[in-house]
């Protein structure tokens, strides 16, 4: 059956190919004014006409308030305030006139038992791995719903080794060490934020035989070298006060330290409420 279709298939383009200019029909002129991707040009005017109508129901203060109330609590995947979240924006949509219906998929989702970072050799520093509550934002302080911060799906594991700082930790740092002739094998590797997904990092790392991967936020990045942070700068989440989980500016000995990284999950089912 396969060969049968080929010859036909080439046959067809062949002739396509082979027509004369003359037939092929002509370019139409581009036409003056906005451009849309995906509508032919008869239809591009009624839908940015209608794209404006819409935006033009569109309030301010609806969208401020309704982000405070689903931000207002931690609602982290199977949490209750996530499943009031959805029932929350369901009932929207039915006040709207939709039909709606929220539907529960059972997922797997490791939850943190025990979290630990801590340094060593030369000198002794355990990281606290938590930020402070802040007076200005009545969220801070929400410890006990908020899960603390932990690397999701991250295995089980207890290593200490010789630290080393992979820059970015994405291929062209770990081609830089190599050619420095510096091996991460069997080393715990410290990243700084930016320059790929955070999920590429412990990947390479693993790649490159490190049996721990440390992220961290740089000042230069995110926090104070953009400006002043929060609460007292820009709105910009990215500007973090310094706190040890993110931008404190801790300097290492030069002798190579040595950490110890503690990781424990528990495994569990968690239910994700969704409207649709």
């Amino acid at each position: 059956m396969f060969r049968r279709v080929v010859p036909v298939v080439i046959l067809v383009v062949s002739a396509l190919g082979a027509a004369p200019l003359a037939q092929q029909p002509a370019t139409p002129p581009l036409e003056k004014g906005p451009t849309l991707s995906g509508f032919a040009p008869a239809r591009r005017a009624a839908h940015l006409d209608l794209e404006k109508r819409f935006d033009g129901e569109l309030k301010a203060e609806n969208l401020r308030a309704w982000m405070r109330r689903l931000a207002a609590r931690p609602h982290h995947l199977g949490s209750p305030y996530g499943k009031d979240n959805a029932e929350f924006i369901a009932g929207l949509f039915r006040s709207w006139g939709y039909d709606v219906a929220i539907t529960d998929y059972q997922v797997l989702f490791p939850t943190p038992i025990l979290r630990k970072v801590e340094l060593v050799a030369p000198t002794k520093f355990v990281a606290s791995l938590t930020e402070p509550a802040l007076k200005e934002d009545a969220t801070s302080n929400q410890a006990a719903e908020a899960l603390p911060p932990f690397n999701v799906y991250s295995p089980d594991g207890d290593v200490t080794a010789e630290l080393v700082y992979v820059n970015y930790g994405v291929p062209a740092d770990y081609e830089e060490l190599e050619r420095r002739g510096i091996d991460v094998k069997g080393k715990i590797v410290i990243a700084r934020y930016g320059g790929s997904w955070r999920g590429i990092k412990p990947k390479v790392a693993a790649e490159h035989g490190a049996v721990g991967c440390l992220i961290y936020s740089d000042p230069r990045e995110d926090g104070y070298f953009q400006g002043d942070v929060y609460p007292s700068g820009g709105s910009s989440w990215s500007r973090r006060p310094p706190s040890p989980r993110s931008s404190k500016n801790r300097r290492f000995p030069r002798t190579r330290p040595r950490t110890r990284r503690t990781n424990s999950c528990r495994s569990t089912t968690a239910t994700r409420s969704t409207a649709t």
